[in-house]
Formats: C-alpha cells, sequence, structure tokens
C-alpha cells in the first residue's frame, strides 16, 4: 500500500499506516439513530470524551440531521447547536469535524477550533465552501450526495453509480483546487445511504479502488445505516454493530482510510485488526 497522506491542522496523518476513526457527536434532537440523546452541551461533551477515551481519532460533530426527509435547520440553531460543544472539546486539544453544508456555520467551527470541514454536499450547497476551506487551510470532507436529505431516497437513481460518484469526485477535485485548497488537505466521502439503494451501497463498498482520486483519503460511514437491517435481516438498532464492526476492519482492507462511527470501542477494535494485517502485506 502507497503512502496516503492528510493534512489536518498543524499534523499529516499517514493513513497507509494507521486509518483513523471518526466518532459521530450528533447535538441535534432527530438525528436517525441517536437523536436527542446528546442534545444538551453537558451530555454532548460527556460523549465526546467517552468516545476520545475509547480511541476515536476525530470528533465530528452535526448540529443538523441528514436522515432521510430531514427538514433543513436554520444556521442561527444550528451555530447554537454545535460552536459550544466545539469551543469546550478544542480546548483538550481534540481534533474537531464540523459537520455542515453552510460556509457561514464551517467558519465559526473553525474560529472555536474545529479543523476540518465535513460536508455532506460535496461543496454544491453553499458555494463558499472552497473559498473559505482554502482561506482557512482547513482539512476538507467532500461527500456525494444525490438530491438533498429531503428528497434523496426518492428512487435514486445511476446509470453507473461507482463511474458517476468518481466523475463528481473528480470534478469537485478540480474546483477545490482552483480554489486554492491545498491538495494535501482533501479528502472523499461516496456518502453511502445519501441517495443510493441496497444495491448503489454494496457496489460502491465494493469498488472503493475506482473512488480513488489523487491518492486522495477515503472517508467511509457505514455506521448503524439501514441497509445494514436488510442484510442482515433484523429491524433492531442493536442488530447493526456487528455488521458496522464487520465493514470497518473489511473496508480498511480493502481501502477506506478513515471510518465514520457510532460505536467507537468496537470499530476501533476492528480497524486496528485490519491494520495490522495491512502493514505486513
Amino acid at each position: 500500500m502507497g503512502a496516503t497522506l492528510w493534512k489536518i491542522g498543524a499534523q499529516t496523518f499517514d493513513l497507509s499506516q494507521r486509518g483513523l476513526i471518526m466518532g459521530v457527536l450528533n447535538v441535534t434532537p432527530d438525528s436517525f439513530s441517536d437523536g436527542g440523546d446528546f442534545f444538551d452541551a453537558e451530555t454532548a461533551r460527556a460523549h465526546a470524551l467517552s468516545m476520545l477515551e475509547a480511541g476515536a481519532d476525530i470528533i465530528d460533530v452535526g448540529g443538523e440531521s441528514t436522515r432521510p426527509s430531514a427538514a433543513p435547520v436554520d444556521a442561527a440553531e444550528e451555530s447554537r447547536r454545535v460552536i459550544p460543544a466545539i469551543e469546550s472539546l478544542s480546548k483538550i486539544g481534540a481534533i474537531l469535524s464540523i459537520d455542515t453544508t453552510k460556509a457561514k456555520i464551517a467558519q465559526r467551527a473553525l474560529s472555536a477550533g474545529a479543523k476540518i470541514i465535513n460536508d455532506v454536499s460535496g461543496g454544491r450547497h453553499d458555494p463558499a465552501m472552497f473559498e473559505l476551506a482554502a482561506r482557512e487551510n482547513a482539512a476538507l470532507i467532500i461527500m456525494h450526495m444525490q438530491g438533498t436529505p429531503r428528497t434523496m431516497q426518492t428512487a435514486p437513481h445511476y446509470a453507473d453509480v461507482v463511474a458517476e460518484v468518481a466523475d463528481f469526485f473528480r470534478q469537485q477535485h478540480a474546483r477545490a483546487i482552483a480554489s486554492g485548497l491545498d491538495p494535501m488537505r482533501i479528502a472523499f466521502d461516496p456518502g453511502i445511504g445519501f441517495g443510493k439503494t441496497f444495491d448503489h451501497n454494496l457496489e460502491l463498498l465494493a469498488n472503493l479502488d475506482r473512488l480513488r482520486v489523487a491518492d486522495r483519503p477515503l472517508v467511509v460511514g457505514v455506521s448503524r445505516k439501514s441497509f445494514l437491517a436488510k442484510l442482515v435481516q433484523s429491524e433492531h438498532a442493536k442488530d447493526r454493530l456487528a455488521p458496522t464492526v464487520a465493514f470497518t476492519s473489511l473496508l480498511r482492507a480493502r481501502g477506506a482510510d478513515v471510518l465514520r462511527v457510532h460505536d467507537v470501542k468496537e470499530n476501533v477494535a476492528a480497524i486496528r485488526v485490519a491494520d495490522a494485517m495491512l502493514t505486513r502485506a
């Protein structure tokens, strides 16, 4: 495996040697699997600390649900939800990501201590996002989503989902570079479950190698997602943990560099198993 380097803040991570676990901190009342669980600042901080203690490398803070059919949140409310958590966690040196499509929120989060912008619209929602990332020297995750959270699961269609997502990555990579962003700070996320059917999700996960653009890292999130229920033929949320952990090891071995998860301890163990095998291959 060749070196895959990702610059975050003043650090450079060699992801060919060690994959990263990104812990999900949803400061929302309506996220699909943990909406309302960590909505107040004290509970959010405690949960983030528990994820860091369990081995999370990054905490991804989001204040607007992106579950299917989710309603948008205005900037004032989104800021009220996420900024206190970021300010608090940045004081202990945590590497923080802001999960937002709004450049205004991303700017406030970066000023509060975040180092990564995780944009599920891939730069399509707010044209100022790429310029902001370049100006602030922030790391940027460009995700693919067909449609919007409100419409994305309404009959998603592709002629070739892998080719179309890869084309989107190449186009947005060129846009980001043209905006002045350091290419070493860019990462990509295929957006599993974001405007994709069950078969689209599996096709993307089976072909991660075809999604790689300019040796940039791949961020993948399958944690607790509904397509796992179909795989294990169970609608119980607790039954999604085992397939999530299985995917963490499998996808790391197949080229994923950062795994975005809810259950940190179990997924840290899975990624370290995969790392141990990869570094000996």
